[in-house]
């Protein structure tokens, strides 16, 4: 997360910048700043209003990576059929990981409402990243799921992450 040049900070970001305090009463002493940005960016996270404005400002945003840490969080807190919006709205050079992330919320949100590993299909779970693997042994309770994580788990922590929630 770096400054940009006070002309890289096009009208578009003051005001979505502006319209964030607004809605969240943190203000920005420097816009040019990406640090600054973020902490407004994390405090729009946990505010449903503001939330829409969130968005606008990840379009404008001129730092991919603050871009795309306010993606990658918000995907937690929106529902699927909207995470497609978020991930586009992201420049298609730092869109790959909150792809992935979006896909792996999917996959965990299917585990923990009953989905078995047949019904997700192959690679797995080799195709799923360590945090996946990790969420998946803390927060799903199919023993067969859970059976499979502890003993193909990528690594110690969660094959016995998933062989304690066995019981």
């Amino acid at each position: 997360m770096n400054a940009v040049d006070d002309a890289e900070v096009s009208p578009g970001l003051r005001d979505a910048v502006r319209r964030l305090e607004a809605l969240t009463g943190r203000v920005v002493r420097d816009v040019t700043d990406g640090h600054a940005r973020w902490e407004l960016y994390r405090a729009a996270l946990a505010s449903d209003a503001a939330r829409p404005g969130l968005l606008a400002a990840v379009v404008v945003e001129p730092d991919g990576a603050v871009a795309s840490a306010a993606v990658g969080e918000v995907l937690e807190w929106v529902p699927r059929a909207d995470r497609d919006v978020w991930v586009r709205a992201l420049a298609p050079s730092v869109r790959a990981f909150s792809e992935r992330r979006a896909r792996e919320l999917g996959v965990l949100e299917d585990l923990r409402s009953g989905a078995g590993v047949r019904e997700l299909g192959p690679g797995l779970p080799d195709g799923w990243s360590d945090w996946l693997q990790l969420r998946i042994g803390a927060e799903v309770s199919d023993p067969s799921v859970l059976r499979l994580l502890a003993a193909s788990g990528r690594t110690r922590r969660i094959r016995r992450t998933a062989a304690e929630a066995l019981g």
